[in-house]
């Protein structure tokens, strides 16, 4: 359980040192989006949690889901380096996103749960994927329609 907690708080922490190579143009330019499917996320993780699709087995506190960690470390640099990577590029944001879910669902959850991390319950690695595929869509999405509806346009 100790161990477990520790790279918990590992996991966590290890996205952060790539802030400064994300640059602060794309911070700025996808941290609207980035936060908006963070707290998705959360709300995602609550709903999943009431309906015993996953279970967290270690937190970085007793008192703190074990969700947070996850949202606060790799899901939100996750959803910044994919959004750099292929924002303007749909299809390669299908590509890259699917791949990324299917190693994260299938041998990245069986690892999880061997280290007592997290484990899926009443969710099929393959409706996990859905579930994932569909918020990283909904995440492109919502940069699409920042950028399009409520970018400063110049105005010549």
């Amino acid at each position: 359980m100790k161990n477990s907690r520790f790279l918990v708080i590992i996991m966590m922490i290890l996205p952060w040192f790539t802030l400064p190579l994300l640059g602060k143009r794309t911070i700025k330019r996808f941290l609207p989006a980035v936060l908006f499917i963070s707290l998705f996320s959360e709300l995602m993780h609550f709903f999943a949690l009431k309906r015993q699709w996953w279970t967290f087995h270690s937190s970085i506190h007793p008192k703190i889901r074990g969700s947070v960690s996850f949202t606060l470390g790799p899901e939100l640099f996750a959803a910044f380096w994919f959004l750099k990577w292929t924002y303007g590029k749909f299809s390669l944001f299908l590509i890259v996103n699917s791949i990324a879910q299917y190693l994260f669902a299938f041998p990245g959850m069986k690892l999880l749960k061997k280290l007592r991390i997290v484990s899926l319950d009443r969710l099929s690695p393959f409706l996990f994927v859905v579930l994932l595929f569909f918020r990283g869509v909904l995440m492109y999405s919502f940069q699409f329609v920042k950028e399009r509806f409520f970018s400063k346009k110049p105005s010549w």
